[in-house]
């Protein structure tokens, strides 16, 4: 059994997500932490705070006293972590459907934990190795108010405040009913913006809109863009820790033309960027024009983090890094996802030309992504070795850092299985968008028929 994916655990809430799970996961990682206090927070989920409520018992029978910070996006519980310099655990699905609920760990410096770390954890949990206090020696709670106004406080000391203020910017806001509601339309406000919003109060069930920021999630977004005459949209997934955008005409940016522009406006000769397999060629490029380095990793945040740190003891640097879903990395800030703060280092290149030349340069890519659910392991498999055969029969470059990356020249195609979802993805890249879709109808046709055979 694996308990941790790319990105945390995560499950159905109450079916594969139980409270006794993660009431287990706590107690795993409140042993594992060895300390006297943990953070907890959640994200606005139905199921939050009945999950909260389960690690918090499993926090506290292991003798671990629990500071409870609420509603706060991740990056924000990440942020009370480093100031207070205890760990965290944080209720989230990020951007996973209503019905799913999961767990992500934070050091105490801020991080989400490496893959070493995790594994550490994972094996107290799966040996049920805990370390239980006798009943006098239980943890104690401590509700924590202002977690939303202190993360807020300093993304605002964190920014060019006043470059993004003299644009008088009109930002249209879309925090997707997530923890991203409560302190992202203040701290844009506290910026010197507009702000317009939609889906933007707090709601576990995500009336308007699913968690994960894609284009068929975003109509609502591009609407108010055109309709408010905004400068800029933005949105965010259920923590707030990725940003996607729209430009001035209410058209989607693509999140690898987003993080081409900000990479190109940090790397420096000799940098070194991180990314996952299914980077695109933009980053490609902007790395090889700075004469900087580009390493690359499977997929999801825990993996970006660990190669980072890894990097980093090497003395290289990394001022930028992430994934072409809003996921980005400024580890010369800290070494978390931030769609705030992310979504605040755009600004400050809109604050000099609209958005849509700002990532003009980095347009003219097609990216195609399509899903294949599966209900068994044996379908898991048999599109896996599928997906295998593939690879080993084409003629191309293979990357099979993280499922089966085929780079063609003027295009790739990656297949792989999801680390939070029973899915198998695929994803696609070319300059002409037939192109792109027809690399991934030929692996979806594959893997379906290989899933049908089992």
């Amino acid at each position: 059994m694996k308990v941790f994916g790319s990105s945390g655990t995560r499950g159905v809430a109450n079916e594969e997500l139980t409270p006794d799970f993660v009431m287990r996961v706590a107690k795993a990682a409140g042993s594992a932490w060895s300390v006297d206090r943990v953070a907890i927070a959640r994200d606005t989920r139905a199921t939050g705070e009945m999950l909260a409520d389960a690690a918090v018992a499993g926090l506290t029978s292991v003798g671990v006293d629990v500071d409870r910070l609420g509603i706060v996006p991740t990056p924000g519980a990440q942020v009370y972590a480093e100031d207070e310099a205890v760990p965290a655990l944080m209720i989230t699905a990020s951007h996973n459907p209503p019905e799913y609920n999961g767990v992500k760990l934070i050091g105490a410096d801020g991080v989400e934990l490496a893959v070493a770390d995790l594994e550490r954890v994972e094996d107290l949990f799966l040996a049920e190795k805990f370390e239980d206090a006798t009943w006098d020696e239980v943890g104690h709670v401590t509700h924590v108010e202002d977690a939303g106004d202190r993360y807020v406080d300093q993304l605002l000391e964190a920014v060019d405040r006043e470059t993004i203020a003299d644009a008088e910017l009109t930002v249209a806001l879309d925090p997707g009913h997530g923890a991203g509601s409560l302190t992202s339309p203040e701290f844009f406000r506290r910026l010197g913006c507009r702000v317009v919003t939609v889906n933007a109060q707090p709601d576990g069930h995500f009336p308007g809109r699913n968690p994960e920021p894609v284009p068929e999630n975003l109509d609502d977004l591009g609407r108010l863009v055109r309709a408010t005459d905004a400068d800029v949209g933005i949105a965010h997934d259920g923590d707030a820790d990725r940003a996607i955008f729209y430009d001035e005409t209410g058209q989607y940016v693509e999140g690898d033309a987003t993080l081409a522009a900000l990479a190109a406006a940090e790397l420096e000769p000799g940098d070194t960027t991180v990314s996952a397999v299914n980077v695109s060629q933009r980053l490609v490029d902007v790395a090889e024009d700075a004469d900087a380095e580009l390493a690359l990793t499977p997929i999801g945040s825990t993996n970006i983090i660990t190669r980072i740190e890894e990097l980093q003891a090497r003395d290289e640097h990394v001022p930028v890094a992430g994934e072409g879903n809003g996921g980005i990395f400024f580890p010369d800030y800290r070494l978390t996802r931030d769609g705030a703060y992310t979504a605040a280092r755009f600004l400050e290149l809109v604050a000099q030309a609209p958005v849509s030349e700002v990532v003009e340069p980095y347009s003219g890519y097609h990216n195609v992504r399509r899903n294949l659910e599966y209900e068994t392991e044996a379908e898991r498999t048999a599109m896996l070795v599928a997906a295998e055969e593939a690879a080993e029969e084409s003629d191309v470059d293979v990357n099979m850092k993280d499922g089966y990356r085929l780079d063609y020249g003027d295009a790739w195609v990656l297949a792989r299985p999801s680390g939070t979802e029973p899915l198998v993805r695929i994803y696609a890249e070319a300059r002409d968008r037939d192109r792109a879709e027809e690399l991934v109808e030929e692996f979806y046709e594959i893997l379906l028929d290989a899933k049908q055979n089992v």
